[in-house]
């Protein structure tokens, strides 16, 4: 490997065939490119929907009423269901080892006034836990409490963009704010990961809004986390347990789809998760398919030069050279061809991703990127490529006896 004279000869060879080595090479180094593109395009997919869920906790289970489809246990179908406060305790008390959070949702939407600055914003009124399972992250101030629930206190925790919106310049905490002529008290202030809109939110105490809408305990949504230990399977199987159980209290049919929704994350992402593989599948598909355009252009390059270099290797083993030898030069040759033209391939690859991969921030691709056992992985595939593409014309070269190659015209 390290002998000069087989290196002259290696650069002799590749001078000599300059247009058909390029050529080749340009195979080679254009799959490796295509390859790696594929593959941090199918990140930047995984990459945009798993963002979309960034701003929730990805342990989270959703659930809401529907309108039942099917007629059961005396009723018919078409009847709504509605949720209660006593729905929450339910949950609570049966899964006491499954729950991590829990809380329920009270939609609602408010005009909210600030000495001349109006505006529409929507409005939250959740329990405390709610800020564990939704991932808020209170930048001033603090969420709600127990205590703010237990005293159907007036109070609210508002979006950084309410925030500019209605309080300009000033600080808002401790500030009374109107929503639809009734005051709040100013207590937080958050921000979120999801978009603008996340942030153009407001929370307050469940009960509290429960009381303005003439004292209902009626909810909208009950949203919680499972035991963070859990595996996907027994996040299903949880969650599987917990649409059960609320059928049976609300007396609907256990197939009827229509009547209760029970969304759990983890089979968001299983779904994500199986999807982008078969993406990644095809892209490796593809990529590899092209290589092997690259391996059979570089085992043709290798079987001319060997062709125009018969007598060559007639004199070489006539003066002793072992069949050793010749292979060891011709897959030398090989690999020298195929690493080079991969390297560069895999460099311009790296350049655009690290260069545009960040500019890529939409909610369904971003960030496109490919990780260090990727470019590992590549590198080994030029090796191994680089041997395939020389082994075949190396052995027929090792076999040429010297009589014959000598004879050759």
């Amino acid at each position: 490997m390290f002998d000069r004279d087989v290196w002259q000869e290696i650069f002799n060879t590749i001078k000599t065939n300059k247009l058909r080595t390029f050529l080749t090479g340009f195979s080679v180094g254009w799959a490796i490119f295509i390859l790696v593109m594929l593959l941090a395009s199918v990140n930047g997919m995984q990459n945009g929907f798993t963002n979309q869920f960034n701003d929730d906790a990805t342990n989270s289970i959703f659930v809401r009423p529907g309108t039942t489809s099917k007629a059961y246990g005396g009723f018919e179908a078409g009847r709504r269901i509605q949720l209660k406060n006593d729905d929450l305790e339910y949950i609570k008390k049966s899964f006491p080892d499954d729950v991590e959070y829990i809380s329920a949702r009270y939609y609602a939407n408010a005009t909210a006034r600030y000495k001349s600055e109006t505006g529409s914003y929507s409005v939250q009124a959740t329990h405390p836990d709610h800020q564990a399972i939704e991932k808020t992250l209170v930048v001033a101030g603090r969420y709600v409490n127990e205590a703010d629930v237990i005293n159907k206190a007036k109070v609210a925790v508002i979006g950084r963009k309410v925030a500019e919106d209605l309080f300009k310049n000033e600080d808002p905490l401790g500030q009374f704010v109107e929503l639809n002529n009734l005051p709040f008290r100013v207590i937080g202030i958050f921000t979120d990961d999801g978009d603008d809109n996340a942030e153009r939110r407001i929370y307050a105490p469940i009960s509290t809004y429960q009381r303005i809408y003439g004292n209902t305990n009626d909810i909208n949504m009950i949203a919680l986390t499972y035991n963070p230990t859990y595996d996907l399977a027994k996040a299903l199987e949880f969650s599987g347990r917990l649409e059960d159980l609320m059928k049976r209290r609300h007396k609907i049919d256990p197939d009827d789809q229509a009547g209760l929704y029970v969304f759990n994350y983890a089979e968001a992402f299983e779904n994500i998760s199986s999807f982008t593989a078969v993406l990644k599948g095809i892209g490796i598909g593809v990529g590899f398919l092209i290589l092997v355009a690259g391996i059979v252009g570089i085992g043709n390059i290798m079987v001319f030069t060997i062709k125009e270099r018969t007598k060559e290797i007639g004199v070489r083993k006539a003066l002793g050279a072992r069949p050793r030898q010749i292979v060891n030069l011709v897959l030398l040759e090989s690999v020298f061809i195929t690493a080079i033209s991969g390297f560069v391939g895999l460099l311009f690859a790296w350049i655009i991703l690290a260069a545009l991969g960040p500019m890529f921030q939409t909610p369904a691709f971003s960030n496109p990127s490919v990780n260090l056992s990727t470019v590992v992985t590549a590198t080994i595939i030029l090796i191994v490529a680089g041997v395939l593409a020389g082994l075949i014309p190396a052995m027929k070269a090792a076999n040429v006896k010297p009589i014959v190659a000598l004879s050759d015209k």
